[in-house]
């Protein structure tokens, strides 16, 4: 389980193409918190780290990802130079202060509109309809991993729907999201809770 507040930004080092990817992050993370076995989200995406190294504040961890994984996520993230989002998985007892998040990406999805709003940015974002149904306005929604508020819902005549988000100063600096531009892919999760609300009201109608 993660909370959608990002920790860090790592840098894809290097990418061996086995079976599978073989990725290594680079991070200003302590490899001596980072365990064998751990869960981190990488941009939205829960990996297991498979091996770690360097020093605190100089820090890499190595992780495999499957072509299940890259078939289901942004494409342009996995390239050597990529930054990701980096949240390693909630504690007992730590903070929830985004909300609760899986780590599993529900879609991908494309970033239609990016302009300045004071001194935020209003970022217009397209999501498939299988989506549609999850995301509402006031409600929470993970972009590349981080937690963020919907400001506004508009749905497409074809299903699809647009949704309309701030991105203040400071989560522009802290993660990824302020180098986003017309056209970027994004890895999306909807809200747990509204997953189940969705389950529900369909078992009933049913």
């Amino acid at each position: 389980m993660f909370t959608g507040i990002v920790t860090a930004i790592g840098t894809i080092d290097s990418i061996e193409k086995r079976g599978d990817l073989r990725v290594r992050i680079s991070c200003p993370l302590d490899p001596a918190t980072i365990d064998i076995g751990a869960s981190i989200a990488c941009s939205g995406v829960c990996l297991t780290v498979v091996d770690r190294g360097g020093t605190k504040g100089d820090a890499h961890f190595i992780v495999d990802v499957s072509a299940e994984t890259t078939s289901c996520t942004a494409k342009d993230m996995w390239r050597e130079g990529a930054q990701l989002n980096l949240e390693p998985s909630l504690r007992l007892g730590d903070e929830l202060g985004g909300h609760i998040v899986t780590g599993h990406v529900d879609a991908v999805g494309r970033v239609e509109d990016w302009q300045p709003e004071g001194d935020s940015e209003r970022v217009t974002i397209a999501a498939p309809a299988s989506l549609a149904p999850f995301i509402a306005a006031k409600g929470s929604i993970t972009v590349n991993g981080v937690s963020l508020t919907v400001n506004s819902v508009q749905d497409r005549d074809d299903g699809s729907v647009h949704f309309g988000l701030n991105i203040i100063p400071h989560t522009a600096d802290v993660t990824t999201l302020g180098e986003l531009g017309q056209g970027s892919e994004v890895n999306l999760e909807v809200d747990t809770i509204a997953r189940y609300l969705h389950r529900m009201q369909a078992l009933r109608a049913g």
